[in-house]
C-alpha cells in the first residue's frame, strides 16, 4: 500500500502542445493518503481515465511526477509499480474456470496453492461466485464476467493501489448496489488504497472517502460527499452533484447585495469578490414554496416517489424546488423564499460568499 502524490500533472495526447487548450489535463495536484476509498467524479471526456491510466503507468504524463510513497514512479511501467486496475469492460480468460481465473494473478507470482485456494474462495464469496468456480468463463453473463474481473483485482492483497475505471457499466442496477457495498466493506477490511473512476454521481458518493471532481481536465473541488453536496465550491459541482442540480439564477451585485430578477435575497455570508459573471447558487432542497417571497408560476411538477419536484418560473428563469405532498397545480402562482445559508454568490463560476458558521 502507497501514499500516491501525484505533482503538477500536465498531458497531452498531440506531439508539439501549443497551448493549454492542448492538454486533456491541466496542472492537476492531488495527495492521497494510504489506505484510503477515493473516486475521481466527472463527465464522459474530462480526463478521468487518463488521470488513471498515467497513476498506474500505462501513460506517461507530458509534465508532472507520480510518487508512491517517497519514490518517484513516473516513469516506471505497470509491472513495477505493484498495481491491481479493473476496466470499464471484462477482462478475463474465456477458456478458464472462474477459479483459475481468480488464481491466476496469483500463481503468476509465485504464491503457494494453499493460499491461492485461500483468497480465491475469499474473493468468490464475496462477489456471490462461489457456485461458479469450476465454469468456464465463457458461459458467464457479462455481468458476471466483470465480477471475475473485479475479483482478479482484488485477489492479491500486497497491491499499492486498486484502481477501477468504471467498472459497473454492464453491471444491472440491483447488483451494482450490492458490488459497492461489497466493495466498501472489503475496503473497510483490508484498508487498501483504492480509487474508483465514475460519470455516475451515486457509484463515487457511496463509495469514497473523498470524491475529486473533474471538468475539462482540471480538478474543480476535492472533498467528501457531504461537503460536495452541501457548498460546492464550482457551479460545475453543484450542477453535476444533485438530482435535480443546484439552480444557477444570473443576479446583480448591488452595494454589496445580491438581485434576483428585481428581488434582493440573502445568502449565507457577505460577498467576498462580485467580479465578472455574478449567479446565484442554491439546491432545490432549500427553495421553498411560502406565503412571501419572490413571485413565480408554477410550471410542471414531477413526481418521484419520495417527493415532488417542481419547476416554478420567475420571469423567464426556471427554478426547481423540492416539495412534499401534493404539488399546486400548472399556472398556479406562488411565491419563492430561498435558506439563507444554503445560498450563495459565484462569481465566474467560483464561490465567492463567506461560509456560515
Amino acid at each position: 500500500m502507497a501514499k500516491i502524490t501525484l505533482e503538477s500533472l500536465y498531458h497531452s495526447y498531440l506531439p508539439n502542445p501549443a497551448g493549454l487548450e492542448d492538454y486533456v489535463l491541466k496542472e492537476i495536484e492531488i495527495s492521497w493518503k494510504d489506505g484510503g476509498a477515493y473516486a475521481l467524479l466527472g463527465p464522459s471526456g474530462c480526463g478521468k481515465s487518463t488521470l488513471l491510466n498515467i497513476i498506474s503507468g500505462l501513460l506517461t504524463p507530458s509534465r508532472g511526477r507520480v510518487r508512491f510513497d517517497d519514490a518517484d514512479v513516473t516513469s516506471l511501467p505497470p509491472d513495477q509499480r505493484n498495481i491491481a486496475q479493473v476496466f470499464q469492460f471484462p477482462v478475463v480468460y474465456d477458456t478458464l474456470t472462474v477459479y483459475d481465473n481468480l488464481a491466476f494473478p496469483l500463481r503468476n507470482r509465485g504464491v503457494k496453492e494453499s493460499r491461492v485456494d485461500t483468497r480465491v474462495h475469499e474473493i468468490a464469496t464475496m462477489l456471490e461466485l462461489e457456485d461458479s468456480l469450476t465454469t468456464r468463463a465463457s458461459n458467464l453473463t457479462p455481468d458476471n464476467k466483470q465480477k471475475i474481473s473485479m475479483g482478479r483485482g482484488l485477489v492479491r492483497d500486497d497491491v499499492n493501489v486498486i484502481m477501477f475505471d468504471e467498472p459497473l457499466t454492464v453491471i444491472d442496477p440491483e447488483l451494482k448496489w450490492k458490488l459497492r457495498s461489497k466493495l466498501k466493506e472489503l475496503h473497510q477490511k483490508i484498508e487498501v488504497t483504492m480509487i474508483y473512476v465514475t460519470h455516475d454521481q451515486t457509484e463515487a458518493l457511496t463509495f469514497a472517502d473523498e470524491v475529486v471532481v473533474m471538468q475539462d481536465g482540471e480538478i474543480v473541488q476535492i472533498g467528501t460527499p457531504v461537503e460536495l453536496f452541501e457548498r460546492p465550491h464550482h457551479t460545475f459541482v453543484g450542477h453535476f452533484i444533485g438530482s435535480p442540480g443546484m439552480n444557477i439564477l444570473p443576479c446583480e451585485v448591488v452595494e454589496g447585495a445580491a438581485f434576483f430578477r428585481g428581488h434582493k435575497v440573502e445568502l449565507e455570508g457577505a460577498i467576498l469578490k462580485p467580479e465578472g459573471r455574478t449567479e446565484i447558487g442554491v439546491r432545490p432542497e432549500f427553495v421553498r414554496l411560502d406565503k412571501t417571497g419572490i413571485p413565480a408560476v408554477i410550471r410542471k411538477a414531477s413526481d418521484i416517489g419520495r417527493h415532488t419536484v417542481v419547476e416554478a418560473m420567475v420571469a423567464d428563469i426556471a427554478v426547481n424546488a423540492i416539495f412534499y405532498g401534493p404539488p399546486p397545480a400548472k399556472g398556479t402562482e406562488v411565491y419563492l423564499s430561498l435558506v439563507a445559508d444554503k445560498t450563495r454568490l459565484y462569481s465566474d463560476n467560483w464561490i465567492s460568499t463567506e461560509a456560515s458558521e
